[in-house]
């Protein structure tokens, strides 16, 4: 080997030295874009919160250059014959890719002018290539670029839908106090004082063998270990702090087979649920307090906060007890509440719907563990983090009918708030607070009357129609699944019918218009789930001909067909009890659409408002 291809080297490197005008490809293993939605609102959460604990309203821009430096991590690069190949690291600098397109973005509705097309993008001789460069990406970052949103193709890979739907969560948590003059500022900091380790190295095998060491025998300290060394230093018993660090390592193994940083959000979601009192107030230059230090380095908030643990005074056995008993019992309830996300649990069923159409981990996690305490019975945690999911669950589903967005960086005060509200409350005053919390929404779930379907609400069309499906049939005694219409992992996945075809000339004797027949044929009436395939096969058949198979079909689907009414005894049940006004639709109609939504709105109000 020669001795450049030897080398390595590591440097220090801002986001602007990273980004500016340079070209990456990513190495085959690294190709698919995997980051979730929790992992794109911690970063925008890390990233806004550093920042704004700098920025004051009397700075001016140079004074940027005094801010703290924010440490992102190191990434991995082998360079051969001039290319650069991203080795590890691309997670991360996707990520940061969807954020300065959408920063573009928003600075151009803001009448901004700040330099960012070079660390998205470069151009030679007149094409332009991104400079992390995918081809199978490239007509999603062009998109996003220039019309600021996306809508799926069919050939798009997973990479792709994963990159479309982090743009929109970067824009759901990215704080309002920024979406301003102070912009430009973040946008200085950022390109600026955010660094990344650079490593190069010049060969494939050096290069892997860098991530493997990074991946497989990292030594850098985490929060989480840091809490653990100073915990444990507070032991005076060695053999209880020999025992305490195996029940912590067992803890950890758990938490990371879920994910390698589940820990961290476990002690986040434990800390502000728990012990947080103050959240920055909603305007720039406020200073970051409990529940964003929390989430940026809760390992020294802990340290200085001891007394919202009751361990003011330090003595030893304070500190075993808050290990055997708190630590244990708030492990349990969040791992509980990670495996009700995954596999349907009856007693903690609302945390398997918000884990599908919900608000952020960041927000409902404090939420869930708030009003538990460690003398609850089993029974009584699970009572109380289920009446907590079914409040976030109506929160939700009458924000989106109301077409109101319930991004992070929107509710994050509201939801802080009834954190410490519902703290260590009993389940009838936490019954009465949700209760009232609903009742004081603006929002209700009147306006599912004239509901509809457009194109960036048809995952939530989805939802309402499989909760709505579902919940009948399991009231008329079926043995039915949210999850089978929703994410069938059985089957052939369902998807959304609509009853009329799209043929507005066979409707010209209801509307004059096509965009009003367009308007009613998307509305939540004349829509139901059919299997991939049967929707497909059905779609532009006249409604006399898709009735005789919709009563092979769902529930829902069925309640179209007279004969459904005939001989079916668990559905006339299911009917007289709730007191639906389920009919026959021999024809459908402008009146049977309205009809029709009209009995979706009373199912919705079964369903959320009993």
């Amino acid at each position: 080997m020669s001795k450049i291809t030897n080398k390595i080297e590591a440097h220090d490197r801002s986001i602007s030295e990273v980004l500016d005008d340079k070209k990456y490809t990513v190495d085959y293993f690294q190709r698919e874009y995997k980051w979730e939605e929790r992992h794109i609102e911690q970063l925008v959460s890390d990233l806004t919160s550093s920042f704004l604990d700098e920025y004051r309203p009397e700075h001016k821009r140079k004074d940027i250059e005094n801010y703290n430096s924010y440490y992102l991590g190191p990434f991995v690069v082998s360079v051969k014959d001039g290319k650069r190949s991203i080795i590890d690291g691309q997670q991360r600098l996707t990520s940061l890719t969807l954020l300065l397109i959408y920063l573009n973005n928003l600075q151009k509705v803001l009448g901004y002018t700040e330099k960012l097309e070079s660390l998205i993008f470069s151009e030679k001789y007149g094409d332009k290539s991104f400079n992390i460069q995918v081809d199978e990406r490239m007509h999603c970052l062009n998109q996003l670029f220039n019309n600021q949103e996306y809508d799926l193709r069919e050939e798009d890979d997973e990479s792709t839908k994963n990159m479309a739907a982090r743009y929109d969560d970067i824009e759901k948590s990215f704080p309002e106090e920024i979406k301003n003059d102070v912009l430009p500022f973040f946008i200085d900091w950022l390109k600026y004082n955010v660094v990344l380790v650079e490593i190069i190295a010049y060969s494939d095998e050096n290069a892997y063998t860098i991530f493997e060491t990074m991946n497989d025998r990292g030594l850098n300290l985490t929060p989480t270990e840091m809490l653990k060394g100073f915990i444990l230093s507070k032991f005076s018993d060695s053999k209880k702090r020999q025992k305490a660090n195996e029940l912590w390592k067992d803890a950890m193994q758990k938490l990371h087979s879920y994910e390698k940083d589940e820990d961290q959000r476990f002690i986040q979601a434990w800390f502000r649920g728990q012990y947080a009192d103050t959240i920055r107030p909603g305007k720039a230059g406020s200073k970051n307090e409990d529940f964003e230090k929390i989430g940026t380095r809760f390992h020294s908030w802990f340290r200085d906060n001891l007394d919202k643990a009751n361990l003011v005074d330090e003595a030893s056995e304070k500190f075993e007890a808050f290990i055997d008993k708190d630590y244990k019992f708030f492990l349990k309830a969040y791992l509980n509440v990670l495996k009700a996300e995954r596999t349907f649990n009856p007693s903690l069923e609302h945390i398997f719907y918000i884990s599908r159409w919900g608000i952020a981990n960041s927000l409902s996690y404090p939420l869930l563990l708030a009003p538990i305490t460690v003398s609850d019975s089993d029974e009584v945690v699970n009572q109380k983090m289920d009446l907590v999911a079914r409040y976030i669950e109506a929160f939700v589903v009458r924000r989106s009918v109301n077409f109101r967005k319930f991004a992070s960086s929107s509710i994050r005060y509201t939801m802080y708030t009834l954190v410490k509200e519902i703290r260590g409350k009993n389940i009838m005053e936490l019954q009465g607070i949700l209760k009232r919390k609903l009742d004081e929404m603006e929002e209700t779930l009147s306006e599912i009357a004239i509901f509809r379907l457009h194109g960036q609400n048809r995952l939530f069309v989805k939802y309402l129609l499989s909760r709505m499906t579902s919940f009948v049939e399991k009231q008329a005694g079926l043995n039915s699944s949210f999850e089978k219409y929703f994410h069938n992992h059985e089957g052939k996945p369902f998807e959304i019918e609509h009853i009329w075809a799209d043929k507005f000339r066979e409707h010209k004797d209801e509307f004059d218009q096509e965009y009003e027949f367009q308007e009613y044929r998307n509305r939540l009436g004349g829509l139901i789930l059919l299997p991939r395939g049967t929707n497909q096969s059905f779609s532009a058949k006249p409604y006399p001909e898709k009735l005789k198979h919709y009563i092979k079909e769902n529930m829902l689907a069925q309640s179209l067909c007279e004969l459904n009414y005939q001989n079916n005894p668990n559905f006339r049940n299911m009917k007289n009890e709730l007191g639906l006004e389920f009919k026959a639709h021999v024809q459908f109609k402008k009146k049977d659409i309205e009809e029709r939504q009209e009995l979706y709105k009373a199912i919705c109000e079964k369903i959320w408002e009993r």
